[in-house]
């Protein structure tokens, strides 16, 4: 009787063996967002740019600053106006200063200096790569009144890999932002 049971487990052992299975492969996260409309920035402020639908801009602590948030990624775009009086040189190195205090995290800082002369826009495009808190800086000048910074950053901890497809995007949207950007006088 035990030679039976011990028979057929082992043929229904065998039987069930004829497949060889497969270990499914991992699976990646895809993030899709929509394309970007842009709508005009107009505000009593010395500049205008366009921006994206997927945005909206909040009012911040002074004239002229603002918040230009993306809700369905936690992020935040910081943007600040200084008048230039005199100090042209000051708010660059309080700019730059912003930028490379962030080496401690950083992989590699990427700067793109960027010239509109046409419209008297000039500055540089920073992109932090590595566990940096901000991935995302400018700076837009005319360099004789106007002093326009801007920083991004995400309500969460820094994770490059995880971040990438939104900081992808609104890189897109913030060279949108430059190349659109103009002073009003």
């Amino acid at each position: 009787m035990i030679r039976k049971v011990i028979f057929i487990f082992v043929s229904l052992l065998l039987l069930s063996c004829e497949k060889e299975t497969i270990p499914k492969p991992y699976g990646d996260l895809r993030l899709e967002y929509p394309a970007p409309k842009y709508q005009k920035f107009e505000k009593n402020c010395a500049y205008t740019f366009e921006y994206s639908d997927f945005a909206k801009i909040i009012d911040a602590k002074k004239p002229c600053w603002y918040y230009m948030t993306y809700p369905k990624m936690k992020a935040k775009v910081f943007i600040t106006y200084f008048p230039v009086k005199g100090d042209f040189a000051d708010h660059v190195k309080e700019s730059e200063k912003m930028v490379y205090e962030h080496t401690i995290k950083a992989s590699s800082i990427d700067t793109k200096s960027f010239q509109y002369p046409e419209r008297k826009v000039y500055g540089n495009f920073y992109e932090l790569k590595g566990q940096s808190a901000s991935n995302l800086q400018f700076y837009a000048t005319d360099s004789t009144n106007h002093f326009v910074t801007a920083y991004l950053y995400f309500d969460t901890r820094p994770k490059p890999d995880s971040l990438a497809p939104a900081i992808d995007y609104i890189k897109k949207d913030l060279m949108h932002l430059l190349d659109t950007f103009e002073w009003k006088n």
